[in-house]
């Protein structure tokens, strides 16, 4: 499968991830599964969004870390994987996105690692539909959650912009999203819905997928 290209600038990939350190990783779902057995599926899900990025063969992935990459996990996957690192910046999520965007030049599809029912053919089809030379062009590609928010946006170009005014965290995010997107002007186009793993009661569809089986609640 091809790099995407849009121009003369390639299609690239950024991750975002936490550090898996207990009590800091998954709080949401400490009450459920412990704080160390929360931070042990931080790790296999940021596995997990590396393995499928780099699958699709579509661009360069870099991931981005939280606090900073300078934590042990982030170092090992570097070793293993080979993607390059980065360390987000910013005092809320729509600041470190933006930041990411800021600082590729080209085309960036952005995940994060909460979605484990996302396959390499979300990403491709994702990067096809941002890069489609439809008349007018599109400006974002999302890929919604049903819980409100999105696991997947991806920009021609930063738009620094679009993640001002968010209620990030909440059931809103999507919906203010829209009405960000409409106030810009921007054309946006919205692939089908995924579900991703936040709360306790997520834990059910999780450890029904094949490799996830340990994580019944």
């Amino acid at each position: 499968m091809a790099m995407l290209h849009t121009g003369t600038e390639p299609l690239a990939i950024a991750v975002f991830a936490r550090a898996p350190l207990a009590g800091a990783a998954k709080t949401r779902l400490i009450p459920a599964l412990g704080a160390v057995r929360a931070a042990r599926l931080q790790r296999r899900l940021t596995l997990h969004a590396l393995r499928v990025a780099q699958r699709a063969v579509i661009g360069r992935v870099t991931l981005w870390g939280a606090p900073d990459v300078s934590q042990r996990f982030f170092r090992a996957v570097q070793r293993r994987c080979g993607v390059n690192l980065r360390s987000q910046a910013g005092s809320d999520l729509g600041e470190r996105m933006a930041a990411a965007f800021a600082a590729q030049a080209g085309p960036l599809l952005l995940i994060g690692s909460d979605c484990p029912a996302l396959l390499p053919a979300h990403l491709v089809a994702a990067g096809n539909a941002l890069l489609d030379e439809e008349p007018g062009g599109r400006d974002a590609v999302f890929i919604p959650a049903d819980d409100g928010g999105y696991v997947l946006v991806g920009l021609r170009r930063p738009q620094p912009g679009l993640f001002a005014g968010i209620d990030w965290g909440s059931e809103r995010v999507m919906a203010q999203t829209r009405q960000r997107l409409a106030a810009l002007g921007l054309h946006w186009v919205e692939l089908p819905g995924l579900w991703d793993v936040d709360r306790p009661a997520d834990l059910q569809r999780l450890s029904a997928l094949e490799g996830f089986v340990e994580w019944s609640p």
